[in-house]
């Protein structure tokens, strides 16, 4: 997803896995919702069994969704989908003008509301070859993982609850969000243009771990400008190509520290120029600039920029800098402490480590400061936010992803038992006292 923009990316997941101590999986010294007792609940049970029954038909749908055309800001089949989905259940979805298709399952009333999230669209062209290949369980497509996987969780969660007639006190928000990969635009419009909501489930992101914080994204193309001459004509004039070489190279030896503590910057397009015998009038590259830092973000922000212009001044070409988005970090996991504390975070690494989703895995790793999913607009505006992973999956936003079939049933659980545990307030079973 921007996801992996989105997503931790795979080597920023293995970056946090290697730095992590290996803690065994102690008692928390965070306070959490979860009651095991809730699994023996008749409708959970029955919600549970419901799950595993329909799977097949889960993954069918998941195979089918993944099939369809979904690049972002063209989500209309996928959005046309989910909306005849939700309506099949007795809802009455909307679609607002960003193309998110938004569904209310209403509550008796006194509870907290919580939305659910999941983004519709994928970076692919619409053209791309997305049939979907099997080979045992590994379901080979792209966009298949991030984040087709977690629309079919979302949907499997719906029938379920309708099928086991789960009852809940506040409102339970479904929304299939458009233009995630473009930078969160579709959470971002809602969450600015809805009443608050309390609670933000993301099923997105990596797999058994729980992410509460937002790497700030900050997008800018950097586009160099010259009055362009004929080869014959060029000894000695100023070229927008040397300054842009120039330019490059500089911002490639600023010194700062790596993720997850500090930032990492990408410079991932260079474009310009029309012919081979001519000085081009125009060229651009564009700086993909992330921290989870609000500071260290600003500060290399407007470091970037100031090189950048010294290097057009010394090079007498023009400049001009356009902001093509700036999504707010949510700060550094120090700075993250009281989101951490609340009992959504350590509800859902609980749910995790009963589902045996998070079985083995370093004690760092199951909840992180950090993310790149639609949960990050909601952890800037302070609302309680995790993103929760909707499959195991590799290869984002490349030809070549894939995910693992089977690990989407346990994903399903973890959104439904996460809701069931909230539908009617948020109850707190305090820390477990650390004994050094």
């Amino acid at each position: 997803s921007f996801s992996r923009m989105r997503h931790f990316t795979t080597a920023l997941t293995a970056l946090v896995f290697a730095a992590a101590p290996l803690a065994a999986q102690q008692p928390s010294q965070y306070p959490t919702s979860w009651d095991p007792k809730l699994l023996e609940r008749p409708d959970v049970k029955s919600a549970m069994a419901m799950l595993e029954k329909n799977f097949p038909q889960q993954l069918e749908e998941w195979v089918r969704l993944t099939e369809m055309p979904g690049k972002s800001g063209q989500e209309q089949a996928r959005g046309a989908y989910v909306k005849a989905a939700f309506e099949k259940e007795g809802l009455k979805p909307t679609v607002d003008s960003i193309g998110n298709v938004v569904a209310v399952r209403k509550g008796t009333g006194g509870g907290p509301t919580i939305v659910i999230m999941a983004h519709m669209d994928v970076v692919f062209p619409n053209d791309t070859p997305r049939k979907v290949r099997r080979s045992g369980d590994t379901l080979f497509a792209p966009g298949v993982g991030d984040n087709t996987a977690s629309v079919a969780n979302m949907l499997a969660t719906l029938r379920t609850m309708n099928a086991t007639r789960f009852a809940s006190k506040g409102d339970i928000i479904f929304i299939g969000t458009t233009q995630e990969e473009l930078g969160l635009k579709g959470a971002e419009y809602w969450l600015r243009t809805n009443p608050r909501p309390d609670l933000l489930i993301v099923p997105d992101g990596a797999f058994g771990s729980v992410a509460y914080g937002a790497l700030g994204i900050y997008w800018t193309k950097y586009v160099f400008t010259g009055p362009g001459a004929h080869t014959l004509a060029s000894r000695g004039r100023p070229t927008p190509v040397r300054a842009v070489a120039a330019a490059i190279d500089r911002l490639y030896q600023l010194q700062f520290p790596a993720l997850p503590d500090g930032a990492v910057m990408n410079i991932g397009q260079i474009h310009g120029g029309n012919i081979f015998n001519a000085v081009p009038q125009e060229l651009y590259f564009t700086v993909d600039l992330r921290s989870s830092d609000p500071v260290l973000l600003d500060s290399l922000d407007r470091t970037i920029t100031r090189v950048t212009q010294e290097v057009a001044t010394e090079y007498k070409v023009g400049l001009r800098v356009e902001i093509e988005q700036k999504n707010q970090a949510g700060g550094t996991e120090k700075q993250l402490a009281g989101a951490r504390a609340h009992p959504l975070v350590q509800t859902a690494v609980d749910i995790n480590r009963a589902l045996g989703i998070s079985t083995g895995m370093p004690g760092a790793m199951e909840a992180v400061a950090t993310g790149a999913t639609d949960a990050n607009p909601g952890v800037v505006r302070k609302i309680p936010s995790i993103a929760i992973g909707g499959s195991k999956a590799n290869g984002a936003h490349q030809l070549t992803e894939y995910a693992l079939a089977s690990t989407a049933l346990p994903s399903t659980k973890l959104l439904y038992l996460l809701t069931a545990t909230f539908a009617d307030g948020v109850k707190v079973v305090p820390p477990a006292k650390i004994v050094p």
